[in-house]
């Protein structure tokens, strides 16, 4: 089963079944504090605090929406541009600040927050959260995985693998991805010559969803269903949430020479934040005091996420050589 249109909520003025007002505000407090991390790790990186940062504003609607469609049992497995969705998950602010710092406190046990690793080689998580969501199946557990990943990573084996593997094998997994329409400097148009990458999903044989990625609920939405379609024994399902990249694909990288620069100050005006913000105004939900009382608890828990990675104390040195040698060659101690 394939939805090629693209789903939505809030431009719809739609309320979902089994979402009440604090589960509204609660998704709108993931959001803000997403927003506020990426926002202050900018500035963090600018002050030469980390090193290159890879931006995700505007893609908070994605990792809000599909993480609170799942329950604490089920696993997360991001990419770079999901550095900061264990956040939602309780992991603390400075865990991933020291991540981007190259500090070893920075590294977590996956499973005391169901949170895998970072992965920065693109795509190559998807074959374990596969296999991770097999296993549950396995035991007989209930728990499901999801897998981020860009529009690029359905150009590399891995996701072909994992896909494959998943389908085949009725694998309780989702494999979720943002299609920001760049793979760093590379458009989808030179990526693939499918109509859609949802359509990708029929050569693999399980459901394709295509979402407005910057809908938060229409994200929820779709992964819930698909969570439920998983619990159920109904194997895996591809949602491809649509986006435009709206800001540099890394501190790195000057997309002026390759980017629409009309259509990213178009994007800009209908980012993921202001649109949920105006559709909660809407409904009543959300007034004056409230936002600035959320937006608030968010930049104080960054301004302590930050002082508690700065008073970590530097990292042993020998901790390069710990296991990697017995004894280290006489040159890498040098100086």
């Amino acid at each position: 089963m394939i939805e090629v249109a693209q789903r939505s909520v809030i431009d719809e003025e739609r309320e979902l079944d089994g979402v009440g007002e604090q589960d509204l505000l609660d998704i709108y407090r993931s959001m803000v504090l997403l927003r506020t991390y990426d926002e202050r790790s900018l500035v963090y990186h600018r002050q030469g605090r980390i090193g290159t940062y890879a931006i995700f504003w505007n893609h908070e609607a994605m990792q809000a929406g599909s993480a609170h469609a799942l329950a604490d049992e089920d696993w997360i497995f991001p990419s770079y541009r999901e550095s900061a969705i264990g956040l939602l998950r309780g992991i603390p602010p400075a865990t991933v600040l020291h991540w981007w710092r190259g500090h070893p406190a920075g590294w977590w046990n996956p499973a005391d927050y169901n949170v895998a690793s970072i992965c920065v080689p693109i795509g190559t998580h998807v074959p374990h959260a596969v296999g991770l969501a097999w296993g549950k199946k396995l035991k007989g557990e209930s728990a499901c995985a999801i897998a981020y990943f860009g529009d690029g990573a359905t150009s590399e084996g891995a996701f072909h693998e994992g896909a494959n593997f998943a389908a085949v094998m009725q694998a309780p997994v989702i494999l979720f991805c943002n299609n920001n329409q760049w793979a760093i400097s590379t458009p989808i148009s030179a990526q693939t010559r499918a109509e859609t990458l949802a359509d990708k999903a029929v050569g693999y044989g399980m459901p394709g969803v295509r979402v407005d990625g910057g809908d938060v609920l229409a994200v929820y939405e779709a992964t819930r269903e698909a969570v439920e379609r998983a619990r159920k024994g109904g194997g895996p399902t591809f949602i491809e949430a649509l986006s435009y990249r709206a800001a540099p694909h890394a501190t790195a990288d000057d997309p002026r020479v390759y980017i629409d620069i009309a259509r990213v100050e178009a994007e800009k005006k209908n980012e993921c934040l202001g649109r949920y913000e105006r559709y909660l105004r809407k409904l009543g939900v959300l007034g004056d005091d409230l936002e600035a009382d959320i937006k608030a608890e968010a930049a104080e828990a960054m301004r302590a996420g930050i002082a508690a990675a700065e008073a970590e104390p530097d990292p042993d040195p020998e901790l390069v050589f710990e296991n990697a040698y017995v004894h280290p060659p006489p040159n890498m101690r040098d100086g």
